[in-house]
């Protein structure tokens, strides 16, 4: 006996992850140096030298117990006040730590926010292209999932599909900029008239439309920084994720902030507490916790993915590929030569290129191509991208 929803999960793995395995089975065959895995966001940069050296500071100058022992749920004084004081540095806030709970990375996060604004008939909104574990998170959590169509070939907010989406149960808008797949930042202007409308909707309605804003790339930027969201819509609750701006993807380490002017802010607090405990969460890595009190100032050096980037946008355009322009994070999303995303990644994969279809992203006809990979793997994979496009 089982619980048949689960069982679904368990055999309807991820695409994406169904790759990244089937790209492992094939470079023990064919070689790694002849598949050329293109499938999945895994950090191709080291973390910084002051990430390895901060934890043997640790093990030589903390007592053992203090490393390995449960922390509160909320997560230690101290880190939370190191990331209150890097925030409040770079982005004029005044955070507290009593507004940040140390979470187990972002996908923790969500569902613990998740499972904590499903009320009945609830309805939670996110904009194409997206990440597609969010359905399973919010069907899970009890809410509707909705998807605003995308917004071609910016991949901003289709602002007034989203307007019109929006019903008294609406609870919440997913918000992840730098975006997966596309790489797109939400301008300041775009999160603005988002902010407008909800403001308008939540008068409207009676009750608050929080932005849900998955911030694993926030730091993953070629130009100017990706707007902060609560200092433009005091509504939001934000996730954050260490894996992505300090390659630590293994290490399962976040927060969760919820402004203290937000809308029922000690509730909703609670509610997420009691969010995390349904996931079976104690506390997130005492260990990493401390390595992030001593790191949270720390940044991405972008130099390798800006240069993948250049290379790899540069080579398939000149190849006959289309896209937008990235902003941030480390993908590529390119319109399918034919139109059919999944014809294509199969056309690929028999060359032992591997991409990932836009449609599990709502977003037939394109194709997800992560650039966090070597460079040497980019420029031996290009010839096999025109190849393709002929």
């Amino acid at each position: 006996m089982y619980n048949q929803k689960t069982y679904e999960l368990g055999t309807n793995r991820s695409v994406i992850r169904e790759l990244a395995e089937y790209g492992k089975q094939r470079a023990a065959i064919v070689g790694p140096e002849n598949v050329f895995d293109f499938s999945i966001g895994n950090p191709s940069i080291p973390a910084p030298a002051r990430i390895n050296d901060t934890i043997r500071e640790i093990l030589l100058d903390t007592d053992s117990l203090a490393i390995h022992s449960y922390t509160s749920a909320t997560g230690n004084l101290d880190t939370r006040q190191a990331i209150a004081d890097d925030l409040n540095d770079r982005f004029g806030t005044s955070i507290t730590p009593q507004e940040l709970t140390i979470g187990c990375g972002t996908s923790q996060e969500l569902v613990a926010v998740f499972t904590a604004l499903s009320v009945e008939n609830s309805e939670i909104l996110t904009i194409a292209p997206y990440f597609p574990e969010y359905q399973v998170y919010v069907e899970h959590a009890g809410s509707k999932f909705k998807v605003v169509p995308a917004d071609i070939p910016g991949f901003q907010i289709n602002l007034e599909a989203l307007e019109s989406m929006l019903n008294p149960n609406t609870v919440a808008v997913i918000i992840n900029s730098p975006n997966n797949p596309s790489g797109a930042v939400y301008s300041a202007q775009t999160l603005e008239h988002l902010a407008c409308i909800l403001t308008r909707k939540a008068a409207e309605y009676g009750h608050p439309i929080y932005i849900v804003a998955d911030e694993p790339y926030r730091e993953l930027v070629y130009g100017k920084p990706a707007p902060f969201i609560p200092t433009i819509y005091r509504d939001t609750i934000v996730c954050y994720s260490y894996s992505k701006s300090l390659s630590l993807p293994g290490e399962r380490i976040g927060y969760i902030y919820i402004p203290r002017q937000a809308t029922d802010s000690e509730a909703l607090a609670a509610a997420i507490s009691g969010g995390t405990r349904l996931t079976g969460h104690i506390c997130a890595p005492s260990l990493l916790q401390q390595v992030i009190a001593r790191c949270a100032t720390l940044r991405p050096d972008m130099t390798a993915y800006a240069q993948n980037r250049k290379a790899l946008s540069e080579g398939l355009r000149a190849a006959g590929y289309e896209m937008a322009e990235p902003d941030g994070a480390f993908y590529l999303f390119v319109k399918a030569p034919g139109g059919d995303a999944m014809a294509f990644c199969e056309k690929a994969m028999a060359k032992d290129v591997l991409v990932v279809p836009g449609d599990i992203f709502g977003c037939p006809g394109y194709l997800r191509v992560c650039y966090c990979v070597s460079y040497d793997t980019i420029l031996k994979a290009l010839p096999i991208f025109r190849e393709l496009n002929k």
